[in-house]
């Protein structure tokens, strides 16, 4: 572009080229969870999950509507977020999987409203539904965080350039 020319010049769009950089922002692992009135459960594998508040404390995530999953989660007025530990990846590997049962034979309990909260997670949010708010071929869902759980002894599970990773603490004088 030149100093005179203020429009831009045209460009193709790449989402393989999109995907590959949104890849280089390193992202925690999910299971997010959630049980419907009429008992359906849902649970899928979610990298979106991200924070939005403190005061008061909301938490975020999206989901592809096209998922068979969208349902259950559009009907329940509540969810956990079950934050994986790095021991997690076979975990993080069947809920990412399209399946019918994804709970059988995966150790849990019920958490308020009796989404499923996972064991061994190295933490746990348990989530009233606070909003949805359309996001392209998503949908994004607000939760208000009503309970907390952390176990500081289990590093996360981390997600970096489409391979899973793990969490070394950078050895510095300068940390945040």
């Amino acid at each position: 572009m030149s100093k005179n020319d203020q429009t831009p010049a045209p460009t193709d769009f790449d989402s393989l080229a999109f995907r590959r950089a949104l890849g280089r922002f390193a992202t925690g692992i999910t299971v997010v969870t959630a049980r419907a009135s009429d008992g359906a459960m849902a649970g899928l594998t979610v990298n979106s999950f991200n924070s939005v508040s403190l005061e008061p404390p909301l938490v975020l995530w999206s989901l592809g509507r096209a998922s068979p999953s969208h349902e259950v989660f559009e009907r329940a007025s509540h969810f956990a977020v079950n934050v994986l530990s790095a021991e997690q990846i076979a975990l993080s590997n069947h809920f990412s999987r399209s399946g019918s049962d994804k709970f059988s034979g995966v150790e849990w309990s019920a958490g308020l409203h009796g989404a499923p909260l996972l064991v061994g997670c190295c933490a746990w949010f348990e989530c009233r539904v606070a909003a949805r708010h359309p996001g392209g071929d998503h949908t994004i869902f607000i939760g208000e965080v009503e309970k907390i759980r952390d176990d500081v002894k289990r590093a996360p599970l981390v997600y970096f350039g489409g391979e899973y990773c793990f969490v070394t603490p950078a050895q510095t004088k300068d940390a945040p």
